[in-house]
């Protein structure tokens, strides 16, 4: 689209926007820059006639609801209009779930190439009145660049449906193993991440803890090579072939904190908090004690574990840690 056009339609929108009621197509050549002249020749009143329809029929295709009518019933002839009700976006409102799920794309983001359009993303909602619970009392959880260096190249091929390569190092063996994998997708499970897909050389669907992966990823081959099985649950997948042993941990949070660990946590009621309030008791689930303890410590005050005390002994040991790491700075 030629830019005068593009200014014109611009100019166009405007100038429908700025009132309520309907605008002839003479008024709109009067007001809105780019239309030919009123000379009072029939040449230039064709031209005007062509190129308003023109426009008219841009801004349906583009989804302007672009009405037509008359203001009253003196009027003489059709006028047009947009309503502002249908063509502005709507009030942007979240669930707790969902302002939750942001909260933590942006973490998963801080460190990476997005961080730029996650922060851009959360000063828009944070100016529509969202609380996306970004971040935490204390910032114990690693950055993804440094805590999961594989992260990534793994989810760039996951992405672009390129095969990957790698070594990866499982507990049981002495070395790294070569794996080619069609990387279907990266999920965060019980606090670690893995990855999701079809293990090439076992041809069986296989699930790959991120901090095992030995050095640097590779993707081979071109983009859009193969596509994961549709209706995929990759949290689904992870808990199918994961083993270990679930383990029941409450805790107790302040009323309105820890927005993200309240989504994956049964309520339990509430309990006396010790100062004249009340705090929520929340159960939650878990196989990987060590990473849950990583994101417990992570809400520092706005938490208390309640049970079992080898989590909370875990929790106290590793803000200890933080602490000393404070004083030695």
């Amino acid at each position: 689209m030629a830019a005068k056009r593009a200014e014109r339609l611009v100019n166009l929108v405007i100038a429908l926007l700025s009132t309520r009621q309907y605008v002839t197509a003479a008024r709109i050549r009067a007001i809105v820059p780019g239309y030919e002249a009123d000379d009072g020749s029939e040449r230039a009143d064709e031209a005007f006639k062509r190129m308003f329809e023109r426009d008219k029929a841009e801004l349906r295709e583009m989804g302007v609801p672009l009405e037509t009518g008359r203001t009253s019933a003196f009027d003489t002839e059709d006028g047009y209009r947009i309503a502002r009700a249908d063509y502005e976006l709507p009030e942007i409102r979240l669930t707790g779930e969902e302002a939750a799920a942001v909260g933590l794309a942006l973490r998963l983001w801080e460190s990476a190439q997005l961080a730029g359009p996650a922060h851009s993303a959360l000063v828009k909602l944070k100016a529509a009145g969202i609380d996306v619970d970004s971040s935490r009392t204390i910032p114990l959880q690693p950055r993804l660049d440094a805590g999961e260096p594989a992260f990534e190249p793994v989810y760039a091929a996951a992405r672009d449906r390129r095969r990957l390569e790698f070594g990866y190092q499982r507990p049981d063996e002495d070395t790294p193993a070569a794996r080619r994998v069609q990387p279907w997708g990266v999920v965060a499970w019980h606090g670690r991440w893995y990855l999701v897909g079809q293990d090439l050389d076992r041809a069986a669907p296989r699930v790959f803890r991120l901090s095992r992966v030995v050095g640097t990823p590779k993707a081979v081959g071109p983009p859009a090579a193969f596509e994961p099985p549709e209706g995929l649950d990759l949290a689904e997948v992870v808990a199918g072939q994961v083993t270990g042993d679930e383990q029941l941990v409450v805790v107790r949070a302040r009323p309105g904190t820890a927005i993200g660990l309240r989504r994956h946590a049964t309520p339990l009621g509430t309990a006396d908090d010790g100062r004249g309030g009340t705090e929520d008791r929340l159960q939650l689930r878990t196989t990987e004690p060590s990473g849950l303890a990583d994101q417990l410590a992570a809400y520092g005050a706005g938490i208390l574990v309640e049970a079992p005390p080898e989590m909370r002994d875990a929790v106290i040991a590793r803000l200890t840690r933080l602490a000393t790491m404070g004083e030695s700075a």
